[in-house]
């Protein structure tokens, strides 16, 4: 005899596994939820799918996230850089920058060192190359490369914290301490009125002490 009151539920087999369908389903995550909800037990439920069986076609999270960025970065097509070395640089470094604005679940995973993204080796590539036509040895270039990403990070990684930062009701100590900034013992700090950072300016700004002592 049949139960009146059947067991809802999805009818059939779960979606077979594959890098593919995870890659998806991680996206899907990534713009509904945001990278603090993506780990791999929530996205083995949305595969109706254990964290285990994902393991076979994914190392871990920071894995996961760097096939991410890898395809996003394969979508985004290449610009021409212009012929002048130093603004062949900046435009290289900028570019590299913008991609990693838009995606900055992905900067933490870069930023250990633990992979590398296959397909954003033509900017790093770019980056030194312009480097040593600025007059740079190969060396040197990839030293110069390595200051330019790390204050890209940072600079990154600063902003993301500021904006999450800024729906909190308790004001930051930052601002707390700017608004006393009003004796004569911090003139300049007072007169700046708590400027905004410019990314654009600061990159400049490191480029061009890297490059004082070239012939560029």
């Amino acid at each position: 005899m049949q139960s009146p009151n059947p067991r809802p539920g999805r009818v059939g087999r779960p979606p077979r596994l594959s890098r593919d369908a995870i890659l998806v389903a991680a996206q899907r995550v990534l713009d509904e939820e945001g990278a603090e909800h993506l780990s791999m037990r929530r996205l083995a439920k949305e595969l109706s799918s254990t964290p285990m069986a994902l393991y076979h076609h994914v190392l871990d999270k920071d894995e996961l996230l760097m096939l991410l960025l890898d395809a996003y970065v394969e979508r985004i097509p290449r610009p021409e850089f212009p012929e002048h070395p130093r603004e062949r640089l900046i435009a290289g470094a900028q570019a590299l920058h913008d991609i990693l604005e838009g995606c900055p679940w992905g900067v933490e995973v870069l930023a250990s060192d633990k992979f590398v993204s296959a397909s954003a080796m033509w900017i790093v590539e770019s980056i030194v190359d312009a480097l040593v036509a600025c007059g740079l040895s190969p060396a040197d270039a990839v030293y110069a490369y390595r200051v330019i990403w790390s204050y890209i990070v940072g600079e990154l990684t600063a902003r993301s914290q500021r904006e999450r930062a800024a729906g909190r009701p308790a004001r930051p100590l930052r601002d707390r301490v700017m608004a006393s900034a009003e004796g004569a013992d911090r003139p300049r700090l007072a007169a700046s009125g708590g400027a905004a950072d410019d990314g654009r300016r600061g990159l400049e700004a490191v480029i061009d002490g890297l490059l004082a002592q070239s012939a560029c």
